[in-house]
């Protein structure tokens, strides 16, 4: 094992609204129990795209000791769970993520997902 950067999951703030569950291409979120929680490690890439969909910010990325990222196990977890997402809108304009790209982001204490298009305005006001 080796120190890097791993999703954290406060279970005391997560109500199991599964969200974070879909950004999550790699797989390594499950609910079990009505919880999130991160079933694999070696799944966890720790880029946080599930972050920015946690309506409770439950939550976070942590630096610490994990198995290292398995590429290979990631390639199969999509390659048996094909379009198993719900894809991410932009919180302006409504298109999602099968039309164009979106991002996760934070405006006033709350978790949006943006598009590329939207996100200027959104920087420049």
């Amino acid at each position: 094992m080796a120190k890097r950067q791993i999703v954290k999951i406060d279970e005391e703030k997560c109500n199991g609204c599964g969200l974070c569950v879909s950004p999550c291409v790699e797989g390594a979120i499950t609910i079990e129990n009505g919880k999130a929680r991160v079933k694999n490690e070696a799944l966890c890439d720790g880029a946080g795209f599930c972050i920015g969909v946690c309506p409770q910010g439950a939550l976070s990325v942590e630096y610490r000791e994990a198995p290292a990222f398995d590429e290979q196990a990631v390639e199969e977890h999509i390659t048996q769970n094909p379009g198993n997402y719900i894809p991410q809108v932009c919180f302006n304009c409504g298109r999602n993520e099968d039309q164009v790209a979106v991002l996760p982001c934070r405006k006033g204490g709350k978790s949006i997902w943006v598009c590329t298009k939207c996100l200027p305005s959104l920087i420049h006001g």
